[in-house]
């Protein structure tokens, strides 16, 4: 087992990143999720010699982590919604050069400036591209404080086994809220060594190394972006992740992630309680997304409830893993308010009892 502690996720989420042999951090604090910066000021340093650093600015921050991570570093930066929405250019950027880092997002009320508490509003941003061209973000969704732990690792692992940046999307109320964590052992930085891709120096045994997602030539743009879309599709095969409970008899599913996934738990004890059988689906990876376990429950189920913290984003994926074959419907709050089990459940008696 390893070391047990309380903490905030977003402490954990930091403390993980040092464990987990981070070389460099770049940030700029923003609400709610400033303790992921001032966790590392405090900490990282003395203890690894990773570089922590606060920029000028986000759209700062996005670049020096797309140069770190160009220089084969392990590489993380974090913020929060209007910072994120900064960082855009330089996450295709990153991206179109196929550079693994870590990106954290931190969601709060939107849209502009919006409020520090937690929200959904992220998802399109998140999984359908929030800057320009055709590219992906491996997406992750904590529900727990221990997720916004594990999730740091495994982050980085897949960002490093396809050359992309991943995404972890989480609430503001995930990274306020304190429980129980286990970590995980330090991992020595020494023992990550540079890839060969990377561009540490030409020698005069090597030859120019050039990382760039700038092509004039609209072939070799083209091929560029079949090379990606190439790579997306191993993706989608091999890393959906998924969280099935009570399907298998369920009459009806309630979809949802993070925080709205804890609270539609709890919707499903009290109404299988009631005698409707409820089952829940949690998408863990919200790109690629987990169209077939939605696709597969509908084969058998009477409807479905995308439960969100925003106006209904998720809910039209839901709909294409759905295909018509019966009711999708949504609920969710937005400004900060997170909705109780009670309301929820009312809202789903009062939707079973049309089906």
């Amino acid at each position: 087992m390893g070391e047990l502690r309380l903490m905030k996720g977003n402490e954990a989420l930091a403390e993980a990143a040092i464990r987990a042999g981070m070389d460099a951090y770049f940030g700029y604090p923003i609400t709610p999720q400033s303790e992921v910066l001032e966790y590392l000021t405090r900490e990282a340093y003395n203890r690894t010699g990773c570089t922590i650093l606060q920029a000028e600015s986000e759209v700062a921050s996005i670049n020096m982590v797309y140069g770190a991570a160009g220089a084969g570093a392990r590489v993380m930066t974090s913020s929060s919604s209007p910072g994120i929405s900064l960082m855009q250019e330089g996450i295709s950027y990153i991206a179109g050069a196929e550079l693994p880092c870590l990106l954290v997002n931190i969601n709060r009320g939107g849209p502009g400036l919006g409020t520090i508490q937690p929200s959904q509003g992220d998802y399109f941003q998140s999984v359908k591209g929030g800057g320009h061209g055709d590219y992906r973000l491996i997406v992750l969704a904590p529900a727990t404080v221990q997720e916004m732990a594990d999730f740091v690792q495994e982050g980085w692992e897949l960002a490093d086994k396809y050359r992309n940046p991943v995404l972890i999307l989480a609430d503001g109320a995930l990274g306020q809220m304190m429980e129980k964590v286990e970590l995980r052992k330090q991992v020595d930085r020494n023992a990550h060594t540079s890839p060969e891709w990377a561009t540490t120096g030409k020698t005069k045994d090597r030859d120019r190394n050039i990382i760039t997602s700038l092509f004039i030539k609209p072939e070799e743009m083209e091929q560029v972006n079949l090379q990606l879309q190439a790579k997306y599709r191993k993706i989608e095969e091999a890393e959906t992740r998924v969280q099935e409970i009570n399907t298998e008899d369920a009459d009806f599913i309630i979809v949802a992630y993070g925080l709205s996934a804890r609270i539609g738990r709890k919707v499903m004890e009290q109404l299988r309680v009631a005698g409707i059988k409820v089952g829940l689906i949690r998408p863990i990876t919200l790109w690629p997304y987990p169209y077939e376990a939605v696709s597969r429950a509908a084969d058998h189920v009477k409807g479905f409830l995308s439960l969100e913290l925003n106006a209904g984003q998720m809910v039209e994926d839901v709909r294409l893993a759905v295909n018509g074959r019966c009711p999708v419907g949504h609920y969710g709050r937005m400004g900060g308010i997170i909705p109780s089990p009670e309301e929820v459940v009312d809202v789903i008696k009062t939707m079973y009892s049309k089906l």
